[in-house]
């Protein structure tokens, strides 16, 4: 038997332990149940069950989220097209969100599978500052060939912090450069 203050009270029958709670006006409350004899505590079990729904609430906002983002392409693509969805993806990661690249193959574009996969590390290469390849290698999954770029831990830029006008502190208040 453990009191509300955690100090211990010592080996006593379930009726003594419940009147004691009943007194305290608390919960009796029992915490290893395999153990030899039981343990229990005298707690109020609803401001124990808001305090832990309180932190567990706390751990997840202080969690950062990774969105995953996807970029498609195609195996016949263009070099201008290319460098466009290379930055995309530079882009996102610098946000910090991982990158799902995806070749799609059209008709019988498939067979050349090796131009797809040679087009995949060029790719690859091309974001290769800013992300780093998942450690599964690419898969083919019927006519999409898909790889994973998690973002480099040290190049996810910082989201600007934005006061109450919605400004960015590196913005100057229209009214100071009147004043000034």
């Amino acid at each position: 038997m453990v009191g509300e203050d955690g100090e211990p009270l010592g080996i006593m029958s379930g009726k003594d332990a419940q009147d004691l709670a009943d007194n305290a006006n608390l919960d009796l409350v029992m915490i290893a149940p395999q153990g030899n004899p039981p343990v229990c505590k005298i707690m109020d079990y609803g401001k124990y069950r808001f305090d832990q729904s309180k932190r567990e609430k706390d751990q997840r906002k202080h969690q950062q989220q990774t969105e995953l983002k996807e970029v498609r392409l195609s195996l016949n693509i263009d070099d201008h097209d290319f460098t466009t969805k290379t930055n995309h993806a530079k882009k996102f990661l610098k946000q910090g969100s991982k990158v799902k690249v995806t070749i799609r193959f059209k008709g019988r574009e498939v067979t050349h599978f090796n131009l797809g996969q040679k087009l995949m590390e060029r790719f690859k290469q091309e974001c290769s500052e800013f992300g780093v390849s998942d450690e599964k290698p690419s898969k083919l999954e019927g006519r999409f060939y898909t790889s994973i770029i998690s973002p480099k831990v040290d190049t996810v830029s910082a989201k600007p912090h934005r006061n109450q006008n919605n400004k960015t502190k590196e913005e100057p208040n229209e009214k100071q450069d009147k004043n000034a």
